[in-house]
């Protein structure tokens, strides 16, 4: 499998491509990661240096690699955090090229915009640029519950709210809706969950929940899934061994007292999931 990922890349922890690459690389993927923005670290430190990539210079790489012949062979094309404005329209140019190149390729696109305890953080610009631009093309979008009630303009609470939010997210263009961090009313308040509706079915996933917010977790699911899924194209199982890889991911973030992603110390966690969580169909 082959996956053209666009997004940022820091050099000091794990976000965006410099968290997607190396656990997509581990169960097998070949990456080709194109850059948004080229920071010291994730902004959530609240100091970081470095650029923004422009959307002429992110486009000139895709061009590239292009030229290089590689689309017919890309499976998914993954985006994540976006920074400036115009990346949205470079790549869904790039998606609907990789399209043209391989009429079986899928795009994955992590509406990244915020989260329901920090709110929005990225420009103002770029929700309503994700909603009405860059979702419709996609065939796989991973929002959180956050995210999710943005793009719908409704607020997914209980799981009927949240399946209503999917199924009009769905109908906006995206055959395959992952949404992390589902926070129901009614559930064990030690344990948070995802759901996943496609064509298929609809299946949710319920695992501990850790007191630790660990940066980067969401570009992990948002890769894993996509690769799993692009694989398969099977959502439950998708669900079921990317919830394995990324809990285990963060549970041993946690318990090493770090604030970033212990991304290599959990390697065998990609490469073999111990599929401990079972989906339930919904």
């Amino acid at each position: 499998m082959k996956i053209l990922s666009i997004q940022s890349a820091v050099a000091y922890g794990h976000v965006g491509n410099s968290a997607a690459v190396f656990p997509l690389q581990r169960i097998g993927v070949e990456v080709i990661p194109v850059n948004t923005v080229n920071f010291s670290n994730h902004t959530g430190y609240g100091a970081w240096r470095g650029p923004l990539i422009s959307p002429e210079q992110v486009g000139e790489v895709i061009t590239g690699v292009e030229e290089r012949g590689a689309f017919p062979q890309i499976d998914v094309v993954l985006s994540g955090y976006q920074g400036g404005v115009g990346i949205g329209d470079v790549i869904v140019d790039a998606v609907q090229r990789v399209k043209a190149a391989n009429p079986d390729a899928l795009y994955a696109c992590d509406p990244v915009m915020g989260n329901a305890k920090s709110g929005c953080f990225v420009a103002p610009e770029i929700p309503d640029l994700l909603r009405d631009r860059v979702v419709p093309n996609a065939d796989i979008i991973t929002p959180n519950q956050f995210e999710l009630g943005f793009l719908t303009g409704t607020e997914p609470a209980s799981l009927e709210s949240t399946l209503a939010s999917v199924e009009l997210a769905r109908a906006m263009g995206p055959s395959v809706v992952l949404v992390t961090s589902v926070e129901r009313p009614d559930r064990d308040p030690e344990t948070i969950e995802m759901l996943v509706v496609d064509d298929a079915g609809r299946w949710i996933v319920q695992t501990p929940l850790l007191p630790f917010k660990a940066n980067g977790s969401g570009d992990v699911t948002a890769a894993l899934f996509a690769a799993h899924y692009g694989e398969t194209r099977d959502a439950k199982l998708a669900l079921e061994r990317t919830a394995s890889s990324v809990f285990d991911l963060v549970e041993l973030t946690y318990r090493s007292g770090q604030r970033e992603l212990q991304l290599v110390e959990a390697q065998e966690f990609y490469a073999n999931p111990r599929m401990q969580f079972t989906a339930t169909a919904v």
